[in-house]
């Protein structure tokens, strides 16, 4: 597995400086980071609020979003959010393949993203000497747990992930990767929550300490290898994405109920995976704990 060094940072003061935009979506990486931070270790806890310590932040999950919000001043940033499957008739992620930014260049995607911040986060650890801006380390790692976990962040080139599929939700215009990231999660806190992505967080933390605890620990391993294997996720989220998210999502169509209802259980899914997995993993960085 190869992986490359993105371009280092001195951006710390654009955490202060940031359009507020809601991008899975905004709720979806604070969900994500919220039920991260219900397993961190002790260890975890006391390293992520030392990361933290730069932004005047003391709760990781109100900067998750904080990747996207300096996306446009870091554009090299871009192509590290997700991993385009480039054979538009395959439902499986192929490293070599996919994982490859608009030149060509291998490992710059989602998948290689982790691995190297896991592999700056690991620096920290070890003391490292390195250039490295660890608190940045910490912000994108999050962030991609995410990412990789959002379906079309892993859907076809053809179509940029249901970004060129336009079409309507309940009457509205907009595109399917957009419903995926944000329209469904806010239906979900409408219609069930209050309009409240901490009453969604409570709901599916509930879920992953009772009726899913079982898979939650299968969902934390990597099967043959140590953390993390993002590869796994990413092919979990375009088997999700051919399953779930392009069927019945044709360019001009009006989702409603139909799809909703039976849709945001999967969105509920691979939230809960995303924030599992992220939590197995800075437990295994921080404090050896899988």
């Amino acid at each position: 597995m190869r992986s490359c060094a993105f371009p280092l940072l001195a951006s710390l003061s654009l955490l202060l400086l940031v359009p507020v935009i809601h991008g899975w979506g905004r709720d979806g990486h604070y969900t994500t980071c919220k039920l991260a931070e219900a397993t961190f270790s002790q260890a975890t806890a006391s390293q992520v609020q030392t990361l933290l310590e730069p932004t005047g932040a003391t709760d990781l999950a109100t900067l998750c979003s904080w990747a996207d919000d300096v996306r446009d001043q870091l554009p090299w940033s871009a192509a590290l959010h997700f991993a385009d499957i480039q054979d538009p008739n395959a439902c499986t992620f192929d490293y070599d393949r996919d994982c490859i930014d608009e030149n060509g260049v291998l490992g710059r995607c989602v998948v290689g993203a982790i691995h190297n911040y896991t592999g700056q986060l690991f620096d920290y650890v070890n003391g490292t000497q390195t250039n490295y801006n660890y608190t940045e380390s910490l912000l994108f790692l999050s962030h991609f747990l995410g990412d990789v976990h959002q379906p079309l962040h892993c859907g076809h080139a053809v179509d940029l992930g249901g970004n060129k599929i336009h079409l309507y939700y309940y009457n509205t215009y907009t595109n399917l990767h957009h419903v995926w990231d944000t329209n469904m999660i806010y239906s979900e806190e409408d219609d069930f929550y209050s309009q409240s992505v901490d009453g969604l967080v409570s709901a599916i933390n509930q879920n992953m300490t009772g009726v899913w605890s079982n898979l939650v620990q299968s969902w934390q391993i990597c099967s043959g290898s140590s953390l993390p294997c993002p590869s796994v996720y990413a092919n979990e989220s375009i088997s999700a994405a051919c399953q779930w998210a392009y069927p019945d999502a044709t360019a001009g169509s009006d989702l409603g109920d139909d799809y909703f209802y039976s849709r945001y259980p999967i969105v509920n899914v691979q939230l809960a995976k995303g924030g599992a997995r992220l939590a197995a993993l800075l437990n295994y960085i921080f404090s050896g704990s899988s």
